[in-house]
């Protein structure tokens, strides 16, 4: 059966290419574009919701898998969380929702913070639904640093690390983010749903 990509984010395909060992097909290239409506009240919600609406519209039995993840910061009471890719208000960019944190922060007083990353994946097929989750702990600070990654890895650095995500090498991210361990438990659930 073939894999599909609830996105469209070339970034997303290539990292889930490679750490499936397969190739994965973004729903576009099937089924041109489609707005999904993200309402639900977690990660993994969000995830099924993507999930189900491509597996739904394809003409053929096939895999889908989606995922939904974000940064949650203890100081601003959790926030963004499921709205990483919204906070500062739908259509914002990368810089304007990661300008945002940092101004909330300041506001605050905090110059760092606790914080964790969260990766939700859903796997959609004939045989069920499944969920996995992975985390990535470590802080955040307030000054930008590095031009690597996206969203909001120039401010995070991870725990047993020195430099934020935007500085790090991405065979170092992709080792130990929160998308590739829980991508490193969705790999079995997609073999068996592939030999199935």
């Amino acid at each position: 059966m073939e894999l599909i990509l609830a996105s469209n984010n070339p970034g997303k395909i290539k990292e889930f290419s490679e750490l499936l060992s397969t190739k994965v097909i973004p729903y576009k290239e099937l089924l041109g574009e489609i707005e999904i409506e993200e309402n639900g009240s977690s990660f993994a919600e969000n995830a099924l919701i993507k999930a189900k609406t491509i597996y739904e519209k394809l003409p053929q039995k096939a895999i889908v898998i989606a995922d939904d993840s974000g940064i949650s910061i203890k100081a601003l009471n959790f926030q963004p969380g499921i709205f990483s890719a919204r906070f500062a208000g739908v259509g914002a960019s990368d810089k304007e929702n990661l300008q945002k944190a940092i101004d909330e922060l300041k506001a605050k007083g905090v110059n760092t913070s606790p914080a964790f990353y969260t990766a939700a994946i859903a796997v959609v097929s004939p045989f069920g639904e499944y969920v996995v989750h992975g985390w990535m702990h470590g802080k955040v600070i307030t000054t930008p640093k590095g031009n690597k990654g996206f969203g909001y890895d120039p401010i995070f650095i991870p725990e047993s690390f020195d430099k934020t995500l935007g500085e790090l090498d991405s065979s170092i991210k992709a080792a130990i983010s929160h998308r590739a361990k829980a991508l490193n438990l969705a790999k079995p659930i997609i073999e068996m749903l592939q030999k199935s």
